[in-house]
């Protein structure tokens, strides 16, 4: 795909082509288990594809840009990337699907990014960090997306390597959340066409996050449906999605905290790739992300609450079984006692000559039944 030279362009709010123009596809549910696993022993910066196996060919997709011009464009080798290392614009490349490691090892080479990085990025189960490198500083996040419908928490590892004046985003699959980030580099009038990579990777980093606020609200909403169900009447589907909602809490807490160390990392101001003026929108990340967390650890205590509403609910209904069929027993008792008394069948019974013992016996189990309920009702038992 030819390149758009900004000698070729007649303003900086160039529009793009509708060619040029990226598709989302749709996201695969939550994560299976590894299919894919790294063997025990192998020496250190080993490139080895640790996740689910995949076929899908490897998408490369390049934003060349700065205040004046924007290139967006589709790579079809590795090699087309190459030149955007040392070009004084800043430029955004974007590789999805990482289990084709010949590929990844292509792309490290030549931007120098060590083999100790790369092993990282094609482990999908790394967890979030920073290693600040003396060229590059390299990032790991997770990308969370929450299926209401479905109420699946759909996961994916990003990878993101800083440069100088380069970022390179390392994805499992075609389609992300970045789309509103790339109509942003198209206006000319935006902040992102203002500042460089730095800039760029806390634009990446920030919609993450943001993310992150809409799985949490609709996990609260989820939440205080489920504790108005277990209040009234728990059905027996409860405890799965009891289980399924606590699960993604669990993760989405995961994936947040080591993340707060990662900012704060940022924020000390021994990285020289994040300029002084950026460092206030970081800053502002670090709040969000102090949110995030503050709110997933008071779902975890109301997680807590509903599964004790739940026992006692249990409890209580048990306990009403349990009063009601005691109260039954209770009134049976005398009454099984008159009848065990004359089912004895000795030959010297008085009652059992006289004309109405029959009668009599029975008004007498009707009265003391009749006055045993009356003093259940006093007391207010049922």
């Amino acid at each position: 795909m030819p390149s758009l030279h900004p000698s070729q362009m007649n303003s900086p709010t160039f529009v793009l082509p509708q060619c040029y123009t990226l598709k989302n596809k749709r996201k695969k549910p939550f994560r299976k288990p590894q299919t894919n696993k790294k063997t025990p022993g192998l020496a250190p910066g080993k490139i080895i594809y640790v996740g689910d196996d995949r076929t899908e060919q490897v998408n490369i997709s390049v934003i060349d840009y700065d205040l004046n011009f924007i290139e967006e464009r589709q790579a079809l080798t590795v090699e087309e990337c190459f030149k955007y290392r040392d070009t004084p614009s800043s430029t955004w490349i974007n590789v999805d699907g990482i289990h084709r490691t010949e590929v990844i090892e292509k792309v490290g080479k030549h931007f120098g990014i060590s083999t100790l990085v790369l092993e990282d990025v094609v482990n999908t189960n790394s967890r979030p960090k920073i290693d600040d490198n003396k060229d590059y500083a390299f990032i790991i996040l997770k990308m969370l997306t929450y299926d209401t419908a479905k109420h699946n928490l759909n996961i994916e590892q990003v990878s993101l390597v800083l440069g100088k004046n380069f970022v390179i985003s390392f994805q499992e699959n075609e389609g992300d959340l970045f789309d509103s980030i790339r109509i942003r580099l198209r206006d000319a009038d935006s902040r992102i066409r203002k500042y460089g990579s730095d800039y760029l990777a806390y634009c990446l980093m920030d919609k993450i996050v943001d993310e992150y606020f809409i799985i949490i609200e609709s996990m609260g909403t989820e939440l205080e449906d489920m504790e108005d169900e277990v209040s009234g009447n728990p059905t027996k589907e409860f405890l799965q999605r009891y289980n399924e909602l606590k699960q993604n809490g669990i993760y989405l807490r995961k994936s947040v905290w080591p993340l707060r160390e990662v900012i704060n990392y940022m924020l000390r101001g021994d990285m020289q790739l994040i300029k002084t003026e950026v460092l206030p929108y970081f800053r502002d990340l670090y709040d969000h992300t102090i949110q995030v967390i503050d709110t997933t650890e008071t779902y975890r205590d109301l997680f807590s609450d509903i599964m004790d509403l739940y026992l006692s609910t249990l409890s209580l209904k048990m306990n009403e079984v349990m009063k009601v069929l005691t109260i039954i027993s209770t009134i049976f008792i005398p009454l099984t006692f008159i009848v065990g008394v004359y089912g004895m069948n000795f030959r010297v019974m008085p009652e059992l000559d006289w004309n109405y013992g029959y009668y009599t016996v029975l008004g007498v189990m009707v009265i003391i039944a009749g006055l045993m309920v009356y003093f259940f009702k006093r007391k207010n038992w049922f």
